[in-house]
């Protein structure tokens, strides 16, 4: 059973209270995008707004709702639970400063993996528990209204 408490004073101590970015995009790694996407096309009623060999883009109609998928040759699936096999799939979170925005996330436990020496609007990062997620700019993202 999961039970919701709202907060009504200040927040505790290591809560966030201020926003570093906001979610946008659930990427997920797959063999072949455009049949992955082809399931969540219907299953979410999102409808395919970037479609290549190498990525599939459904975008919901308020702008929201963003869902990639990923080509990734030698794709395993994931066997949950099996550790050995873990899901696949990763955050974007869409940030108007890089800088500061890394600053954060390194501050609360995330490990940068890639990105800070390239003059490119994202960066890779693992979280404490080593889940990949990508923080980046709007400047990096090109898709259709």
């Amino acid at each position: 059973m999961c039970r919701t408490r709202f907060a009504t004073g200040p927040a505790a101590p290591g809560i966030m209270t201020t926003m570093i970015g906001r979610l946008f995009s659930i990427v997920i790694d797959c063999p072949d995008p455009s049949r992955l996407a082809d399931f969540y096309e219907n299953l979410l009623s999102l409808p395919r707004v970037y479609d290549s060999h190498e990525y599939v883009v459904l975008k919901g109609p308020s702008g929201g709702d963003i869902v990639t998928f990923q080509r990734v040759e030698d794709y395993r699936a994931p066997q949950w639970p099996d550790p050995e096999r873990p899901a696949h799939l990763h955050v974007d979170v869409l940030v108007e400063d890089l800088d500061a925005a890394e600053a954060k996330v390194l501050e609360l436990g995330a490990t940068l993996l890639e990105g800070s020496d390239k003059p490119i609007g994202y960066r890779v990062y693992a979280d404490p528990v080593g889940h990949p997620f990508c923080l980046i700019t709007p400047e990096s993202v090109t898709l259709p209204d």
